[in-house]
């Protein structure tokens, strides 16, 4: 089974670790990390860098696709050599699936048009304004052949149900344990429901810092006119579909 898991600079480490780390015990994994060119990508912390074993030419046919998150996962939206390699292999794949803000990508691809999905949850506006209906409240959000989740550590989650999915709840159960994912957080603020005003605005300030890292880095300015051009490109989209 062939799993492709896309890497590209600016991307949330946890969003492709914490899948691979479920989906590497699948019954016949391949895994692939995937991108435009094979070598190390720079993840959004400046400090981690994963490495690129396959290009996106190289992988046509996967069998499970996972595109993770993170602040540059707006530039990737507006990138329409990735889009339409998302297009082109959710045609045969048995599941595409995203993690936090891959979402965005997901949605840009016109893969979430009109259906429910799920983002981090400072992203769920951008959600809904590329096409999908976003669901805020929910951990991971099962469509046709297409599954989304919510931030960071939510990847774990679905990637636990579709090893429960495609080889069933024993396979899964095994997989928990020897991972031993038996999450029992020192403190509840994992949700925005949970969390107070002040924790809230903390955690946005994370993400700004992180906006920052990413502008001294380069990557910024693609980022945010990437953003814009996958909203224009989604609106476009939807209304040529009408």
């Amino acid at each position: 089974m062939q799993i492709a898991v896309v890497l590209y600079p600016g991307m949330t480490a946890l969003d492709a670790i914490g899948p691979y780390e479920v989906l590497r015990f699948a019954p016949g994994a391949e895994i692939r990390f995937v991108g435009h060119e094979v070598g190390p990508v720079v993840t959004d912390s400046g400090a981690l860098a994963l490495g690129v074993t396959h290009t996106f030419d190289e992988t046509q046919a996967p069998r499970l696709v996972v595109v993770p998150g993170g602040p540059a996962a707006t530039a990737v939206a507006a990138d329409e050599r990735v889009l339409d390699w998302l297009r082109t292999v959710h045609r045969t794949s048995d599941w595409t699936v995203s993690v936090c803000t891959g979402s965005l990508v997901l949605a840009a691809a016109g893969l979430l048009d009109g259906k429910p999905a799920t983002t981090h949850w400072a992203a769920q506006r951008a959600l809904g304004l590329l096409g999908a209906s976003p669901k805020p409240g929910e951990r991971y959000v099962i469509g046709d052949r297409v599954a989304t989740a919510a931030g960071v550590s939510a990847g774990i989650d679905l990637a636990l149900w579709l090893v429960g999915e495609l080889f069933g709840r024993e396979r899964a159960e095994v997989i928990q344990l020897d991972i031993e994912y038996d999450p029992r957080p020192p403190f509840d603020a994992g949700h925005p429901d949970k969390a107070d005003a002040k924790v809230r605005r903390t955690a946005l300030a994370d993400q700004m810092r992180l906006l920052r890292r990413l502008r001294h880095s380069g990557t910024l300015l693609s980022t945010l006119t990437g953003a814009q051009e996958a909203l224009w490109r989604s609106a476009v989209r939807r209304i040529r579909a009408r």
